[in-house]
């Protein structure tokens, strides 16, 4: 069993050579993991993120005497610029050069499953040189060969140990993809329950689980420990920012990097003479001070190219920012942002005039996980839109519509793909309120300013079909007319950064106190709006 948890800080890394100075060199075995990642390369003009110092890690930590493996979330085939070219194989690509380095375990998340046809996933699946791990979950695509790569009950030897892995992806009522050619079976203790009983019984050494379900799933399922004690941990996906859960004596530690491998785990395990072993975790946070690997820039340099063959203008300026615009993960998926707010205030004019009074869009929708500043690219439009969004538009009651929003500010402050970027309203919300009841204040603009919401009163809407029809949680009323799919926000965007750059203007605005939308309350009695 587990004999005791220790956290580290990364404490040293020198870019160039580098160093780690918290393992020391033995035979054990060490996870690298990672989750969600959709660039072959860094992001943040390459000071974060990125495979290639993963790879630098892996080098380091291999030249230490570890056995190191690495193990993937799940989310990586789509959504992208590249992957409306590649379907993924891009990233196929980058990981089989990372499986080469060190093995590689990999679950599907719910983004694997983009394409309502199975012909992608079949061509991903035989491209793989990795191993695709899933036991909630099998494919029936139809090409037996390609169906029986997916692995449950997966085991592997590393560091002279039988390791065994459970792997699980999110059932289409938790935010999944349903497809004809997937069968998903949401009962995940079940599994997991079944899946370490089976190890038990081969006498594996410990076992670990590689998901991508939604935080709160995963730390139940960590219980387990108690039952099973060669649980070793769990790591996931799905969430897009950095989490840790560990309640020493009563689970198993969780764990679940940032996006883009912006920030990863480093699990060490070993074991003593009498067979318990001891687990270590890691946070590091991966930037500049991590080199690049030469070898696998070559794959970047690849892509990148061909990239640019398909579309020799992604470079082109194609507009101004007025201010540098927050469109990283970390931060859209959690508050109000100035590049969220101009594009929602597009949305509101999709239709012509008269502008529809209310617009939102899940922060999802939104993939640049970047800054917008200094000259706009094309580039960043397309990585803005990493999949396409075409909007309705329809109408609600004020009291309708506050419920409907009442959605967006669910759960905790962790960010969220669901978080709303919002237009022609403000919101006040109180998140020690319970859910579903968080909304202090909703406002309308004026004559005189601001009022509350009418209730009874009627409303337009815009809003992206995937959020009209249910999407994210959010339950907009259907018993009334709504347009047909239309006005691609994308091209919407483009053409007003465009329509500012022939006027000479710079776009967006600065969220400051005085004209936030969003309040998300610090203190119950704090004051809404100023």
């Amino acid at each position: 069993m587990m004999k005791r948890l220790h956290i580290f800080l990364l404490s040293l890394l020198l870019a160039g050579c580098g160093a780690i100075g918290f393992v020391s060199e033995d035979t054990g075995i060490t996870f690298i993991h990672l989750n969600d990642t959709y660039r072959v390369g860094a992001v943040e003009d390459d000071t974060r993120g990125g495979f290639s110092r993963v790879v630098t890690l892996v080098r380091l930590l291999q030249a230490q005497g570890r056995d190191v493996r690495i193990l993937h979330g799940g989310d990586f085939l789509y959504p992208s610029l590249e992957s409306q070219l590649w379907d993924g194989l891009q990233m196929v690509d980058a990981m089989n050069f990372l499986n080469a380095l060190a093995p590689m375990y990999v679950t599907s998340g719910n983004h694997e499953f983009d394409r309502r046809g199975p012909e992608q996933l079949v061509a991903a699946l035989k491209a793989s040189e990795f191993a695709w791990v899933g036991d909630n979950f099998r494919f029936d695509t139809g090409d037996a060969e390609a169906d029986a790569l997916l692995k449950a009950g997966y085991t592997f030897e590393a560091g002279g140990r039988t390791v065994g892995v459970f792997a699980l992806t999110l059932d289409e009522t938790d935010g999944g993809n349903a497809r004809d050619y997937l069968e998903i079976d949401k009962d995940y203790e079940g599994v997991v329950r079944r899946a370490l009983e089976e190890f038990d019984a081969a006498g594996v050494d410990l076992v670990i689980g590689v998901t991508h379900v939604h935080m709160w799933q995963d730390v139940e399922l960590a219980q387990l420990k108690a039952e099973y004690p060669q649980l070793a941990f769990i790591v996931g996906g799905h969430e897009h920012e950095p989490q840790y859960f560990y309640a020493e004596g009563e689970s198993a530690p969780v764990m679940k990097g940032a996006s883009n491998a912006r920030v990863i785990w480093q699990i060490d395990v070993d074991f003593d003479d009498a067979g318990d072993f001891d687990v270590q975790t890691t946070r590091i946070d991966v930037d500049e001070r991590i080199a690049f690997d030469p070898e696998y820039e070559k794959i970047v340099s690849k892509w990148n190219s061909l990239l640019l063959e398909k579309f020799p203008f992604l470079e082109a300026r194609v507009g101004r920012a007025a201010l540098p615009m927050d469109a990283r993960e970390e931060q859209i998926r959690s508050s109000e942002s100035s590049w969220g707010n101009f594009i929602a205030d597009q949305m509101r004019v999709a239709f012509g005039e008269p502008a529809m009074d209310l617009a939102f869009l899940n922060s999802g929708t939104l993939r640049l996980d970047d800054i917008v500043q200094d000259d706009i690219r094309f580039e960043d439009i397309g990585r803005t839109f990493g999949f396409s969004s075409f909007l309705r538009h329809t109408t609600v009651t004020g009291a309708e519509f506050k419920q409907v929003m009442e959605a967006g500010y669910r759960g905790g402050p962790e960010s969220q793909g669901y978080f709303p970027q919002i237009s022609g309203f403000r919101v006040c919300v109180d998140r020690s309120r319970p859910e579903f009841d968080r909304i202090v204040s909703l406002q309308v603009p004026a004559a005189d300013g601001w009022v509350e919401i009418g209730a009874e009163e009627t409303y337009t809407l815009a809003v992206p079909d995937y959020l009209y029809g249910g999407g994210d949680g959010y339950e907009i009323p259907q018993d009334r007319f709504a347009s047909r799919p239309a006005s691609e926000l994308k091209y919407l965007v483009l053409d007003a950064i465009l329509r500012a750059q022939g006027l000479g203007k710079a776009v967006g605005e600065p969220v400051t106190r005085d004209n936030r939308r969003v309040h998300l309350l610090q203190q119950p009695k704090e004051p809404c709006f100023n």
